[in-house]
C-alpha cells in the first residue's frame, strides 16, 4: 500500500496534509498543535495539558454531554494527548462520518467555553491524575529521572504541571494561553484513509482561512544541558525495586536517529535483545526489562529500565552496565544489525495499513522536519546504517561521565554507588 500524500498551506500558517488509502473504510483525522509543555513558561507549566482536557468541557453551542454523545456516535475513538513538544487530537471514523468529525473537533478547539466552574472541576481531576503518577513507581521514577537529567529545563518538568500551577489556571489565564498558542499558525491538520483530498482542504479553509494570523511557536528551542544524576529513593512499601540507567542520545532531527533506533532495538527493544536475554531469559531476574530512546527535536535520551527484587538490584545493574560496556568496546554483530533492520522495516511497512499511524506520521514529519519523509526514504536510511555508524554512536554517547541513574524501592543509597556505572 503506497503513500499518496498531498499538502496545502494557508496564509495564516495552517498546514493540511492528507494521505489517501483506497480500499479501506476508515479515516483518521488529526489536529496537531506545535505546542507542548516545553513551550510553556515555568509559571504556566501544565497549561497545554490543561487545555487539552478542558476543551472537552463544552463550547458555546455544545455541552460536555453533547461532545461526549457525538464522539460516541462517531465511534468513540476521539483521543487527545499532550507531550513536551505537541498537543494532539485525533479521531478514527468511518469515511462518510469525516465531515461531522471535523466539525466536532474544530469547534472544540476554536470555540471552547472555558467556564470557570468547569475549570475548577478539571483542576481537581488533573491533581488526582498527578497523585496517580506518585502511586505508580515506574512513572514516578521516570519523572524524578527527567527532572534530574534535564535540570532547570522544560524537558525536565512534568507535562501535567504541579498542583500549584494547575490551581492557577483560571479562565483568564486559560483563555489567554489558548488564544496565543492554540491558533491556526501552530496547527497541522492531517487525514489518512479513504478520503477526498479536496473535500478535506475545503473543510479546513471554510473553518480556518479567515482565522487571524498569529505568531507561531518559535523553532528556536533552547537545548538542555543533560546532567548525570545518581538518585536513590527509599520506599519500603514496594515489593520491587525499579531502576533507570540513562545516557544522552541524538534527537529526532538528527540523521543518525536511524542508527540510534537500531542500537536501542539490539540492546533492549524486544525478546531477542541483549538485555531481555541476559536479565530475563537467562537469569529470571525481571519481568519487565528493556531499553528505549526518547527523541526530542534537538536532543534525545537513551534509557535502560527494569524492575526486580531489591536483593537482586545490584546484579541487574551490573548486567545492564556490562551490556553497555560490551557494545561500546566491541560493537554489535552483523547478524544483530540485520535482525534489527528487519524488525524496523516490518514496523514501518505494517504501519501503512493503519490510518491512525499514517495520520500521526504526517504530523510528525511536518513538525520535526518541515517536510514529508516517504516510506521509501525511510527504508533506504534504515538499510544504509552500518556497523561503524552504531560504533560511532556508542563512542560519542556511552561514556561514564554521561551516565545517569535513578532507582526507587526498598533499597538504601549506601548500598549502591556510582562506581557500579563505569563503562571503561
Amino acid at each position: 500500500m503506497r503513500e499518496d500524500i498531498r499538502e496545502s498551506r494557508l496564509g495564516n500558517g495552517l498546514t493540511i496534509l492528507t494521505d489517501k488509502m483506497p480500499g479501506v473504510r476508515s479515516t483518521t483525522l488529526g489536529f496537531f498543535f506545535r505546542a507542548g509543555s516545553r513551550h510553556e513558561p515555568p509559571e504556566l507549566n501544565g497549561i497545554s495539558h490543561f487545555i487539552e482536557h478542558t476543551v472537552f468541557k463544552g463550547t458555546n453551542s455544545r455541552s460536555a454531554l453533547d461532545i461526549a454523545m457525538e464522539q460516541e456516535r462517531l465511534g468513540g475513538n476521539l483521543d487527545a494527548f499532550t507531550t513536551h513538544e505537541e498537543t494532539g487530537f485525533a479521531i478514527k471514523v468511518i469515511d462518510d462520518e469525516l465531515p461531522r468529525a471535523f466539525d466536532l473537533i474544530a469547534e472544540m478547539l476554536t470555540d471552547p467555553r472555558f467556564d470557570e466552574a468547569d475549570l475548577k472541576s478539571e483542576q481537581k481531576v488533573i491533581i488526582e491524575e498527578l497523585k496517580m503518577v506518585e502511586d505508580s513507581p515506574e512513572e514516578f521514577l521516570g519523572e524524578l529521572f527527567s527532572e534530574a537529567f534535564f535540570p532547570g529545563h522544560p524537558l525536565g518538568a512534568g507535562i501535567a504541571g504541579t498542583p500549584k500551577t494547575v490551581r492557577s489556571f483560571d479562565r483568564a489565564a486559560t483563555t489567554r494561553y489558548h488564544r496565543d498558542v492554540f491558533h491556526a499558525g501552530n496547527l497541522v491538520i492531517t487525514a489518512a484513509g479513504n478520503i477526498d483530498d479536496d473535500a478535506i482542504a475545503k473543510l479546513a479553509r471554510d473553518r480556518f482561512e479567515n482565522a487571524a494570523a498569529r505568531k507561531p511557536v518559535s523553532n528556536e528551542l533552547s537545548p538542555p544541558i543533560p546532567a548525570a544524576p545518581f538518585i536513590v529513593r527509599h520506599n519500603p512499601n514496594l515489593e520491587q525495586a525499579h531502576i533507570i540507567i540513562g545516557l544522552p542520545m541524538v534527537g529526532a532531527a538528527d540523521d543518525r536517529r536511524y542508527a540510534a533506533e537500531l542500537l536501542t532495538n539490539v540492546l533492549g527493544g524486544g525478546t531477542a535483545s541483549r538485555l531481555w536475554r541476559s536479565i530475563r531469559e537467562d537469569r529470571g531476574l525481571a519481568y519487565s526489562v528493556g531499553a528505549s530512546t526518547a527523541m526530542y527535536q534537538d536532543c534525545g535520551v537513551f534509557t535502560i529500565f527494569a524492575g526486580t527484587s531489591p536483593d537482586r538490584i545490584e546484579e541487574v545493574i551490573d548486567l545492564s552496565v556490562n551490556e553497555l560496556r560490551q557494545v561500546s568496546a566491541e560493537g554489535i554483530s552483523a547478524q544483530e544489525l540485520d535482525l534489527a533492520k528487519q524488525q524496523y522495516r516490518a514496523s514501518v511497512l505494517l504501519s501503512l495499513e493503519d490510518s491512525a499511524s499514517r495520520a500521526t506520521a504526517l504530523a510528525h514529519s511536518e513538525m520535526v522536519h518541515r517536510r514529508q519523509i516517504t516510506v521509501e526514504e525511510t527504508l533506504a536510511n534504515i538499510d544504509s546504517v552500518s556497523l561503524d555508524d552504531i560504533s560511532q554512536l556508542t563512542l560519542e554517547f556511552f561514556l561514564t561521565e554521561n551516565i545517569a541513574f535513578a532507582a526507587i524501592g526498598d533499597i538504601e543509597e549506601a548500598a549502591l554507588g556510582r562506581e557500579m556505572l563505569r563503562l571503561e
